[in-house]
């Protein structure tokens, strides 16, 4: 029946073709023109200039001296070589065209040339009535550049359990159009008399499957209608005895009735005569066609077979958790998506894009974190009279907002799942001795993780099984879990978090596996699952259009989760036209270049040396590489992201670049404006409205954004941080300061607070009557969570720290009445619990936490009274040092506070605590008081155990007191502290100074 020459195209949406104009007419007489002048011009000019090839024996000739005229001789004969192969282009291309049966034959190494026939052909056709039935996809002449051997999409347009990008209201319009379209033929009486069309699916060539989306592009002159030829045959027994389920789910063999206005070759009618089918093909075309009249008022709910239009409610599952929860949800609706994917409710003041990018959310704020402890630790051990103090500043306006949406919108357990699941699928393929298989993209749920794959690739490994069909594996996360306390020998895994990075593949003992598919980036939701895709995979470049703004908010949050994301080890990420400032994120993975001019020069020697690299290896592509333990850089992957439009010269050297990408590793995301970019294997576009369209995938997605101002404010967050470790008077932050504590308490005895909790140590709580047991721990961990942020806590951080799983509106705004009740009024009757402008929750200044009274004391201790008072210093110090009783909520009970993993007051206590015992050592020491200063040292070390500088300090102290054995302790102590990596250098030159031999032999001699 249908031909396959129609997949000569592009495996890109094409606009729907215009009705020809005069200027189609105009472009087809120059086609006649300039066939005529190629075809039969060139040949009568090269005759009329003579023969290539001179008169006498080939002996003489070729022994001949070369000349001018020898030199015009060998041009014409390559013009005429050319001529008679670009001749050829057009005789195969008008034979394709005129007969309509399959694809036209591949003239060798004729490409340039057979597409300029193929162009000018169909142009030529174009003056024909019934030119778009004959010719190939000729709605794509002259928009793009068809490759007709280029891999494209195949079980790429499959997702998981039927993703498709179809929305309810769409499908029902196109079963209200069929049934208007039947009730007029019914009014007129030809119901009966008009023959109906067909399409049958054709078999897949290479990696392109037939979809609806090119059958609606072709017979119907748009794409988007595809989902009218899912409505007239939805459900419908095919030929094989299956049924049409999803649109995406289509079968070769299968038979599609078309609506009433499809047009094409390829189309077959009943009834009336095929001689193109055997008789086999008839009978399965008559015994389909008898079920279309019932089969279409079928397809109508029982108010529309009244009379009535409107169609029932169009669900698509997601995964078969959702599946479920769908099946369950009342009143017949869909139930909502997991909470971990999307938000409750529209929160005001913080960004909905990144609450609902919890990938995203959670790599900024993990690097984020890093960061900030980093330049704690370089403010701390700066030169004196440089330093910033401990108190980084607290953001503000849209970076306070920022940061509020990170942390409200981070699920770092899904980042764990992912990377376990994938490390530990690549080690078990090793194993196993198979190779990795070619991923598209992941789609992750709730606790459910599917992986689709390019083509089949035999039974997955345990605990992975088989998802909707053999091109998708699917992992449950308690699978996994099972599997890893398996592995590590405790049986079954307690629920809790999964261990992530490269360690955490396999047993302890075992090298670290490299991560197996670093190019997967979320690009956005569909029911409640996160697609995934994984751009070094993709056979070609990807295209985005849209607005200019909507393009860059998709890049800007491609750029920002691959610098930071938990699943990927060594990469580059390459930004062309945008994203300079977000470098800081990740100043080893991003690398901004100018322009594509220089982009291609990079690409060009990196695709040669990779090309060469796999070569000299043997291995077929970086997969190879990347199965087993790491293989380093060599197998990493590059992720190209261009804001900047190319050039049609630039276009096709991108294409020629990319044609091999995906074998070594190389992933191209451009935004363009043009919706039909020559050379894109994968076309998406981004709407006003947030939605990610991909028609040829399937796929219709709430698009992940990061939109101007959000990532303005999150290359300010990382800015800050960076200014504040740098320091000094040249830093760009400015002069150094010390940053004022967010938080004074008064710290005489006047300023006694009527709430007091105990942080530093173990969480005790004073002035407050212990709340209920059942609810107690809760209102306890909410407490902690606002004692440590006296700038305010935005409910919906609150309520992500306390339930990292999500919760509902309802149950959040009960607990913050619950707390608000259990802390009570002030003397002067105010509630302790209040809301700022912003609408974050502050707490009263008379609930105060010993962490408060601890930075209050060093400030006035370094910056207030004690500044210029040595007497004051001393004692406010030793009041400070009092307070430290452990570390920060020591003995917290286990399963809560993991929110802490956030926070940054855990390594800014450490420090805080050393700046506060050096001080004091120091002050004894000057008063040649060495015991107390050891004494002040080794209370510091409750709390910051692992500071260098304590160690030495407390060194040096002990030496001075002239006690060697206990030196000699200290030194057994510190060396055995340090384990296998040894002393630090500069404690082992200090031993080696005090006690001679002792920092060489690890201190471990005794007195």
């Amino acid at each position: 029946m249908a031909r396959s020459s129609a997949r000569s195209a592009s495996p890109m949406p094409v606009p729907p073709r215009p009705r020809r104009t005069f200027g189609d007419v105009m472009k087809a007489l120059l086609a006649v023109v300039a066939l005529l002048v190629l075809v039969l011009g060139v040949p009568f000019g090269l005759i009329q200039v003579g023969r290539p090839v001179p008169d006498g024996p080939p002996g003489e000739w070729l022994s001949s001296a070369i000349d001018a005229e020898t030199l015009i001789r060998i041009l014409m004969l390559v013009v005429w070589i050319a001529w008679a192969q670009f001749t050829a282009c057009v005789l195969v291309e008008v034979k394709a065209a005129v007969s309509g049966v399959g694809l036209p034959a591949r003239v060798p190494g004729a490409g340039p040339s057979q597409l300029l026939a193929r162009q000018l052909v169909a142009a030529v056709l174009l003056l024909g009535a019934t030119a778009a039935g004959f010719t190939p996809g000729i709605g794509g002449f002259g928009q793009q550049a068809p490759d007709t051997h280029r891999p494209t999409v195949a079980a790429a347009q499959q997702t998981p359990g039927g993703l498709v990008g179809g929305r309810p209201q769409a499908a029902a319009d196109g079963v209200a159009r069929q049934a208007e379209q039947l009730a007029q033929q019914a009014d007129t009486g030809q119901a009966h008399q008009q023959s109906t069309k067909f399409y049958r699916i054709q078999p897949p060539e290479g990696r392109h499957h037939d979809s609806l989306w090119e059958i609606a592009q072709r017979h119907l002159d748009d794409g988007r209608r595809y989902k009218e030829i899912y409505a007239l045959n939805k459900d419908r027994v095919q030929p094989d005895g299956s049924r049409l389920s999803e649109a995406s789910l289509i079968r070769p063999g299968w038979i599609m009735e078309m609506p009433a206005d499809a047009h094409g070759g390829e189309l077959v009618e009943t009834p009336g005569q095929n001689p193109e089918l055997s008789k086999g093909q008839q009978q399965e075309l008559d015994a389909y066609a008898k079920g279309s009249q019932g089969a279409a008022r079928e397809r109508q709910s029982p108010a529309a077979r009244d009379g009535d239009t409107t169609t029932g409610h169009f669900t698509v599952p997601a995964h078969h958790e959702h599946a479920a929860a769908e099946e369950a949800a009342p009143g017949g609706g869909t139930a909502p998506p997991p909470a971990a994917f999307a938000p409750s409710s529209h929160t005001p003041g913080l960004p909905e894009a990144l609450l609902g990018a919890p990938l995203l959310a959670a790599g900024v704020l993990a690097v984020l974190g890093r960061r900030r402890r980093a330049a704690l630790w370089q403010a701390a051990t700066a030169v004196a009279g440089r330093r910033r103090g401990m108190e980084l500043p607290t953001p503000s306006g849209d970076e306070a907002d920022v940061q509020d949406a990170l942390l409200a919108g981070a699920d770092p357990g899904a980042v764990r799942f992912l990377d376990r699941a994938l490390r530990s699928l690549a080690r078990a393929l090793a194993t196993e001795g198979r190779p990795l298989p070619l991923v598209y993209a992941a789609w992750l749920g709730d606790e459910e993780l599917h992986l689709q794959l390019a083509e089949p690739a035999g039974a997955p490994p345990a605990p992975w099984v088989h998802g909707d069909d053999e091109t998708f594996w699917r992992l449950e996360g308690r699978a996994l879990a099972d599997a890893v306390g398996e592995a590590a020998g405790t049986g079954p895994a307690a629920s809790g978090p999964l261990p992530s990075g490269p360690a955490a593949s396999g047993p302890a003992d075992e090298e670290p596996q490299a991560a197996p598919y670093p190019g997967l980036v979320s690009l956005g939701t569909h029911d409640g699952a996160r697609l995934l895709l994984n751009l070094e995979a993709v056979p070609g470049l990807v295209s985005l259009s849209g607005a200019p703004a909507d393009r860059q908010a998709v890049l800007s949050s491609v750029a920002a989760e691959l610098a930071t994301n938990g699943w990927s080890d060594r990469m580059t990420v390459t930004l062309v036209g945008f994203g300079a400032d977000l470098v800081p994120l990740a100043p080893s993975r991003l690398r901004p270049l100018d322009d594509i001019a220089a982009l291609l020069d990079v690409m060009e020697a990196e695709t040669a040396s990779r090309r060469a690299g796999l070569g000299a290896a043997g291995a077929d592509s970086v997969l190879t590489g990347r199965t087993g333990p790491a293989q380093g850089a060599g197998w990493a992957a590059h992720l190209v992201l261009l804001a900047a439009e190319p050039d049609a010269g630039q276009a096709a050297r991108l294409t020629e670049l990319a044609a091999d990408a995906a074998r070594l590793g190389i992933g191209y995301l451009i935004g363009t404006d043009n919706r039909a970019l020559p050379g894109a294997a994968w076309e998406l576009e981004v709407t006003p409205e947030g939605r990610l369209l991909a028609p040829l995938l399937g796929l219709e997605l709430e698009a992940q954004l990061l939109p101007a101002p959000q990532h303005a404010a999150v290359a300010r967050l990382f800015a800050a941080a960076d200014a504040f470790g740098g320091g000094g008077d040249d830093d760009p932050a400015g002069p150094a300061v010390a940053h004022r504590p967010p938080f004074l308490v008064d710290i005489s005895e006047q300023g006694r607070p009527s709430v007091y909790a105990r942080l530093v140590g173990r969480y005790e709580l004073m002035g407050l009557d212990a709340p209920d047991d059942e609810r107690g721990p809760l209102l306890r961990e909410a407490l902690a969570l606002l004692l440590l942020h006296r700038e305010g806590v935005h409910p919906r951080v609150l309520a992500s720290a306390l339930w990292p799983r999500g919760v509902g509106d309802d149950v959040r705004e009960a607990t913050v009445a619950r707390l608000r009740d259990w802390l009570g009024t002030g003397e002067d009757g105010a509630p302790r619990l209040r809301e700022d402008a912003t609408g974050r929750l502050v707490l009263d200044a008379s609930v105060v936490s010993d962490l408060d009274v601890l930075r209050s004391l060093y400030h006035e201790a370094t910056s207030g009274r004690g500044a210029d008072d040595r007497a004051v210093r001393g004692r406010l110090l030793t009041d400070a040092l009092g307070l430290v009783r452990g570390p920060l909520l020591a003995e917290r009970p286990a399963g809560r506070y993991g929110w802490l993993a956030h926070e940054i007051v855990d390594a800014q206590l450490p420090l805080l605590v050393a700046d506060i015992g050096l001080a004091l050592a120091a002050f004894h020491l000057e008063r040649d008081r060495a015991p107390q200063a050891a004494e002040a040292l080794e209370r510091a070390l409750v709390s910051a155990g692992t500071d260098e500088r304590l160690w030495n300090e407390l060194l040096r102290a002990v030496h001075a007191t002239g006690d060697e054995p206990r030196l000699r302790a200290l030194a057994a102590e510190f060396a055995n502290r340090s384990g296998a990596r040894g002393l630090p250098p500069r404690t082992a030159a200090l031993l080696d100074e005090l006690l001679p031999g002792a920092g060489t032999s690890g201190g471990a001699g005794t007195a």
